[in-house]
């Protein structure tokens, strides 16, 4: 459901910021399946913080 929002009812303290979950993947390095993954949970949008806490990401070790 899309709900329209007028930027004067919104609160100049809000710091929750909203990531598009493709924007987010590549700015991250995610693989597609990572960003498929996301984008079930979430959808096309959602908060940073629930992006950074159910991402999964491979190590990549130096030897």
């Amino acid at each position: 459901m899309v709900e329209r929002v007028d930027a004067e009812k919104l609160s100049e303290h809000t710091i929750t910021n909203v990531w598009n979950v493709h924007e987010f993947c590549q700015r991250h390095r995610l693989c597609e399946e990572e960003e498929r993954h996301l984008t079930l949970l979430f959808g096309a949008f959602a908060s940073s913080r629930e992006l950074l806490h159910n991402a999964k990401r491979a190590p990549r070790w130096r030897y």
